[in-house]
């Protein structure tokens, strides 16, 4: 004897949906709104009764079950609608000559001109309706098309346009690139050199260079002549490029045999040019999130509801549902009964999914009134068993209902599992959350001298000093989190 636990199909379809994001699960809707007849958009302002299409006998009238995914209102709204037995001669009497469409041929079949401008669109932009992401590679051989050129040196800008990268840094040298071509073609390396020089006045500024500091003089070169400290920013970049990246700015003021406030705007000039030119050119695709709880404050108190607008509202067609006979076992009847099952269980498993969320959603913003009102330093510590016990669930419910969920708030919009963070104990015997912990850490550092920054262990004492004691790699572990550079890399000029 023993036991053992069975996956039903309703509950791994339950736990699918559970764990898909909002963008997902309006994509599985659509597969199963276009796949199950049974299956309908329930639209709104439509009302209806509450009975059930399978309750009475064979000759039974049809009913529809409804749900509000918004969870507003969680319950199956079931309707009926009478069906009309009529003769054949009676049927045929009220069918007229043409019957009404709902669609028109252009709803369907759109041609070409449809989606043109009007003569009267002046706000009309041709960008936004065809744009799809350019690259790099593909912005400079669009100017490379425009500039007047030999076929040789055309074939020698295409391969060095090949080989930029997405920074915008030649990554090939000109002997490897020299070297590929064919030697019939006798392309010399003054000739590569020379093609290169023209690539490295396309846009964006900067692009094509070898190296940090051929990228930073391209770009000041392209400045006006009459900027301030050009020639000596020109010579910094040049020259000193090694300096300037360890800041050692004694060192530059002795070679350069400059003040420090001269070198001070000389660094201003250099800081204000892009490193990475090439990331000016976005090749990737936008992506957008949608909110799937939104919390918002009425008077003292913090109110959860889910987006209403995120997923259709769902229910059974009340037309078809009347078609099902319950003794009837024809092939017909069995495929229109099963998809009618079929249509009920994922509509339950919505229920079941927008209830769990906002369970969970509703104890995180019990636990987290604090950062709601006061930001991140007021995170409390929060792992994924609190709210499995608050709630009742297992933890691996309570992960797959946090993963790629969203919440919209005051503050802005994250995901479920910012929320949780690890905790750190306090000289007051408490505990303080690592999410706590960082912005701390994002503030010293914003507000300290930047000619003498903080170093880790000096950050870890001020922690200690409020009562948080953590170690010096932990406070460098955050710090890396946050993005910030060592206290070597942090240092400024005034």
């Amino acid at each position: 004897m023993g036991q053992q636990l069975t996956m039903t199909p309703q509950l791994q379809q339950a736990i699918r949906l559970l764990q898909l994001s909002t963008l997902d699960l309006q994509q599985e809707i659509q597969e199963a709104l276009e796949s199950n007849p049974m299956l309908e958009r329930q639209e709104d302002g439509e009302d209806f009764d509450n009975s059930d299409p399978m309750a009475d006998n064979a000759d039974s009238k049809p009913a529809a079950e409804a749900l509000d995914s918004n969870f507003q209102d969680t319950s199956f709204q079931e309707s009926s609608a009478s069906a009309e037995n009529l003769e054949e001669g009676e049927w045929n009497e009220r069918i007229p000559n043409e019957l009404p469409v709902d669609t028109a041929w252009e709803d369907i079949y759109q041609t070409s001109a449809s989606s043109l401008p009007s003569n009267d669109d002046d706000e009309w932009d041709f960008t936004t309706r065809t744009s799809v992401g350019e690259s790099l590679q593909s912005h400079l051989l669009w100017q490379l098309n425009l500039a007047p050129m030999s076929d040789t040196d055309r074939l020698i800008a295409v391969t060095l346009i090949d080989s930029i990268n997405q920074q915008g840094y030649l990554e090939d040298t000109l002997e490897e690139i020299c070297a590929g071509f064919d030697p019939e073609l006798d392309i010399e390396l003054d000739e590569v050199e020379a093609v290169l020089h023209r690539i490295q006045q396309f846009e964006p500024a900067g692009v094509g260079a070898r190296n940090l500091g051929e990228c930073l003089l391209l770009q000041l070169r392209q400045l006006p002549a009459s900027t301030p400290w050009m020639a000596e920013a020109q010579r910094l970049v040049t020259d000193y490029i090694d300096l300037l990246g360890s800041r050692d700015y004694s060192q530059l003021m002795r070679r350069m045999k400059l003040k420090e406030d001269d070198l001070r705007q000389i660094i201003e000039l250099v800081q204000s040019l892009n490193p990475r030119p090439g990331s000016q050119i976005e090749s990737s695709e936008p992506e957008y999130v949608v909110p799937d709880v939104i919390v918002r404050k009425d008077s003292e108190r913090w109110l959860v509801e889910l987006n209403q607008e995120a997923i259709p509202r769902l229910r059974v067609n009340p037309q078809y549902a009347g078609f099902v006979r319950r003794a009837d076992t024809s092939a017909d009847n069995t495929f229109m009964r099963n998809q009618l099952q079929e249509a009920r269980w994922f509509i339950k498993s919505l229920q079941s999914r927008n209830e769990t969320l906002m369970k969970v959603a509703t104890q995180i913003v019990e636990h987290q009134r604090g950062f709601l009102d006061h930001g991140d330093e007021a995170m409390k510590p929060l792992v994924l068993h609190d709210i499995a016990e608050a709630v009742g669930m297992h933890e691996s419910t309570i992960s797959r209902v946090t993963t790629q969920k969203y919440m919209h708030t005051p503050r802005g919009i994250y995901e479920l599992k910012y929320f949780f963070s690890s905790h750190v104990s306090t000289a007051e015997g408490g505990e303080c959350s690592s999410t706590a912990i960082r912005a701390i850490i994002k503030k010293l550092v914003g507000a300290e001298n930047q000619k003498k920054p903080l170093s880790d262990s000096k950050i870890a004492g001020l922690l200690e000093a409020q009562g948080i004691q953590v170690a010096r790699r932990t406070v460098a572990k955050y710090r890396e989190s946050l993005g910030i550079a060592p206290s070597s890399e942090r240092k400024r000029l005034m």
